[in-house]
């Protein structure tokens, strides 16, 4: 089995870049995100559960499902977005469990941007946070969202706080440096990493 580091930080923390980074050490990355996209990808049973739900308005022309129609129905009706975690989150943990099985890298790297709130942290052995300043996943997101202040706030307000993933966390990763900075940690991780899965495998 291979030694499954999660990977978590809240928004504008630099998830993304960090396992893109470990990526370049040849780790197998296993993100959430993506697989919440596959599994409601045209043909899959997911779009045609959703379509069937709330019919198909809520697809674009080329059957790919509205994203932003389903934000806002989600928002106008809480019990929705209740039905759709029991109908996804099964299909996206059991795609996760299946690429872990499927790793070869001798560490992989499971990327789960909600790991605290869902606590998915149970299907990992040791739990990696990227911990910044809120004035700087504020400044982040703006950029990168075009998304206004407020908006970015609210999103802060509906994650889990900071003390709470440093809380839950085994190792932490402190990107309010520079890239020089994060490359570092990222290549002492790394190190560290090998080790465990080596450990791993002689026990």
């Amino acid at each position: 089995m291979t030694l499954v580091v999660g990977l978590t930080g809240g928004i504008g923390s630099g998830k993304t870049t960090v396992a893109n980074l470990f990526a370049n050490y040849g780790i197998d990355i296993i993100d959430a995100d993506l697989i919440a996209r596959d599994v409601v990808a045209p043909g899959s049973v997911g779009l045609k559960a959703i379509a069937e739900r709330l019919g198909n308005d809520i697809l674009l022309t080329d059957g790919q499902l509205n994203r932003s129609k389903l934000r806002e129905a989600i928002f106008n009706e809480p019990a929705l977005k209740a039905w759709l975690d029991s109908l996804l989150h099964p299909m996206i943990r059991q795609q996760m469990k299946q690429d872990i099985n499927n790793a070869t890298s001798p560490y992989c790297l499971l990327v789960v941007p909600l790991m605290v709130e869902n606590q998915l942290q149970a299907m990992t052995d040791r739990l990696l946070v990227i911990d910044v300043r809120e004035d700087i996943q504020i400044a982040r997101t703006t950029v990168r969202d075009k998304v206004n202040d407020d908006q970015v706030r609210k999103i802060l307000a509906a994650q889990a706080t900071r003390e709470q993933r440093l809380a839950a966390a085994d190792d932490v990763i402190d990107n309010n440096g520079d890239s020089h900075q994060l490359r570092g940690e990222v290549a002492r991780l790394h190190q560290q990493y090998l080790l465990l899965s080596e450990q791993a495998d002689r026990n």
